[in-house]
């Protein structure tokens, strides 16, 4: 069974699930509706968590060898046979004798022997995606514009579509199928057949973690289409292809909640400039320390600096209202008798082959993360205790049960992040979206959850039975990063959680567009990228130095964006008077320039962007290229300065010249005497 944990036995210890009464489902606990049925009406069931020392987890992917990856989601298992209600037992086709489940797949007595247990309703305790949206301050926001988000696995889910059927009754979802367009199943090249084979221990693990990440990304954001693209194998060659193939089908956020060894160099599959990628960390804490064999990097694709990266927490509800109270770094591992032992921990370390991006590297307390110059991960987090965890149906069997289960994992913290971005309406224009995190946890950190207790990092004692979580203080835990910020919470930016979880909609918006803000606010520009020319990423340039773009500071939206519904999170709209200044908004590369930055022979004449002006003014424009030089990252203009004339409202420019531009990461800037700057980076090549 995989299990991360020692079975119970005479000298084995019972690791007790802690009191989960504040994150009860949402919905009663009743036999889950065919597809055709009217919704359960949601109610808050009786209080009644688990018993204590009834339950372990169990990955649903084995640890990846080299040139592969494995799915992140792990499953709430029960340590022996328990009569719980809704569990029944499907026959096997060839008969047998009665007798007790085997302890990896009982939740009943009396079944055949390779019978596999049915769970027909939610296992109490896990979260409904009324609670997600709730915790994340996401409930009534609807995607101003279509979106389609995409979940890459591996293998084929033969019961995707009708196990989201299910998923969708049973929590009052609209429908999401292949008939009304919201589904969207394809192999590796994009087309419908013939899919990826299915059936075998492995393939049924990854079926599972597809039937999370679907359901998940619907029940987060239920407006938007889902694309499933299924690589053939878990190898790391169909999962890169499955990647690119989302992304030339037109996905505006891709989830990917898998991961395995970091190469040392980045692959074209995860740079797509203008998309929301999610990766999510890893579930054996900081450099894999529970897996046994510690790693010297963090995982990949999260460690892409093209990517979110996403870890993990443990969420707690407020039992009455059952929005969010608190959260905490997902550390539920320890060490037992030279071993380690436990059910996992957000991922998380610095790159060995990636430095940090520029925004990354501006946060006040960049100093006293550990990674120097280099890529740090986490970006952000979600939900991922498997305690924690969320309701998953899926009907493809899998060690010896079907059907609800109470799945956990950075494979969950992902999709989650994607669908909330998919929620804000995508990337709006920035080309790295990570980004957008980044500005507002310095310019509006309201918007984020600040997750400052808790580590990722190793401890050398026995999980707490009490609760499940390690129980070394935060000095032990953080012996292991020598303690820095990469594996220790803290106020502002860590590695462990990153800049935080989302508090609404306007954490995943740049700070110029924040939905039920009044017009004319102005973010200041982030530490180390200002215009001034005086800082830039990995250090103060000398004299003549190229200046560093400055980070988005611009416009603000005048009331709520279309189709967007302020969460209760969100401060209304309030009446003010026009801005005194010139603010420059929703800067975006043309839909042709975003073309033409896939070869790495663009002109610089094929640059056009778009961008909203709130007045007519002389504008500076300036293209800058990142640059690695003596171990430090910085910026060095390529094109400019010049000025232009911007007019009011939406416009276009394009930059002039007949230079190429070679492969890398660009950022233009346009700034304002006496008003905004705004900044955009992107890809070429």
């Amino acid at each position: 069974m995989n299990e991360r944990t020692l079975k119970p036995g005479p000298c084995a210890p019972h690791v007790v699930v802690r009191a989960l009464a504040a994150i009860l489902l949402a919905c009663p606990l009743a036999a889950a509706a065919p597809a055709a049925a009217a919704p359960t009406s949601p109610s808050l069931p009786s209080l009644a968590p688990p018993s204590p020392s009834e339950y372990t987890t169990s990955t649903l992917c084995p640890p990846p060898t080299p040139g592969y990856s494995g799915c992140l989601g792990l499953r709430l298992f029960a340590h022996r046979p328990l009569a719980h209600p809704g569990a029944r037992a499907v026959a096997p086709a060839a008969p047998a004798t009665a007798t007790q489940a085997t302890t990896s797949s009982g939740l009943v007595e009396g079944v055949p022997p390779g019978a596999a247990v049915e769970r027909t309703t939610p296992v109490e305790g896990s979260l409904a995606p009324s609670d997600v949206r709730g915790a994340y301050g996401l409930t009534g926001a609807t995607p101003p514009t279509p979106q389609t988000i995409a979940l890459v696995d591996a293998y084929d889910a033969p019961t995707i579509a009708s196990d989201l059927e299910v998923f969708s009754a049973r929590f009052g979802l609209p429908a999401c199928n292949e008939a009304n367009g919201c589904l969207r199943k394809v192999n590796q090249r994009g087309a419908r057949s013939p899919l990826p084979p299915s059936g075998g221990p492995e393939e049924r693990g990854w079926a599972q973690e597809t039937a999370t990440d679907v359901e998940v990304a619907h029940g987060v954001c239920p407006a938007c289409r889902i694309l499933l693209v299924e690589a053939e194998s878990n190898a790391n060659s169909s999962l890169y292809a499955a990647e690119l193939t989302a992304a030339a089908l037109g996905a505006n956020e891709i989830s990917n909640s898998w991961g395995g060894e970091e190469p040392s160099v980045e692959n074209r599959a995860f740079d797509h400039p203008g998309v929301v990628i999610t990766a999510s960390a890893g579930d054996n804490g900081y450099l894999d320390w529970l897996s046994g064999k510690a790693s010297s990097a963090a995982e990949y694709p999260a460690s892409s600096p093209h990517v979110i990266a996403v870890g993990g927490t443990r969420l707690k509800l407020n039992a009455t209202s059952r929005a969010w109270e608190r959260e905490t770094v997902w550390n539920d591992g320890g060490w037992r008798n030279g071993l380690p032992e436990g059910f996992g921990a957000g991922g998380g370390g610095c790159s060995a082959s990636f430095a940090a991006d520029a925004w990354q590297q501006s946060v006040a307390d960049w100093s006293t993360v550990g990674c120097g110059s280099g890529r740090a991960v986490a970006d952000v987090s979600a939900d991922a205790d498997p305690y924690t965890g969320v309701a998953v149906y899926d009907s493809t069997e899998y060690e010896g049960s079907r059907g609800w289960a109470m799945i956990g994992g950075t494979s969950v913290a992902a999709p989650i992040v994607a669908s909330a971005f998919a929620l804000a309406g995508g990337s709006h224009g920035v080309a790295y979206p990570a980004q957008t995190l980044y500005e507002n946890e310095h310019a509006a950190s309201t918007t984020l959850h600040d997750i400052t207790a808790g580590s990722n990092g190793e401890c050398h004692r026995r999980v707490s039975p009490e609760t499940g979580e390690a129980r070394c203080t935060a000095e032990e835990l953080a012996r292991s990063c020598s303690g820095q910020a990469i594996c220790l919470a803290g106020p502002g930016y860590d590695g462990a959680s990153g800049v935080g979880t989302p508090a609404g909609i306007n954490a995943l918006l740049p700070p110029g567009e924040h939905v039920g803000e009044a017009p004319g606010g102005e973010a200041p520009a982030l530490s180390g990228i200002s215009s001034s020319g005086s800082g830039s990423a990995g250090g103060s340039s000398s004299g003549g130095s190229p200046q560093a773009p400055a980070s988005s500071t611009g416009a603000t939206s005048s009331g709520s964006a279309a189709g967007v519904t302020p969460s209760a999170n969100v401060t209304p709209a309030v009446s003010a008077s026009p801005p005194r200044v010139l603010v420059i908004g929703a800067l975006r590369l043309t839909r042709a320039a975003r073309a033409a930055t896939a070869h790495p022979s663009m002109r610089l004449s094929q640059l056009t962007f778009a961008f909203d002006a709130s007045a007519a003014a002389r504008v500076r424009v300036v293209l800058a290229k990142l640059v690695h030089v003596r171990g430090r990252v910085r910026w060095q203009t390529v094109a400019g300065p010049s000025t232009f004339l911007a007019k009011r409202g939406g416009q276009t420019h394009r930059m002039r010249g007949t230079r190429t531009l070679a492969a890398g990461r660009y950022s233009i800037e346009l700034t304002v005497a006496g008003g905004s700057t705004r900044s955009l980076a992107f890809g070429v090549g």
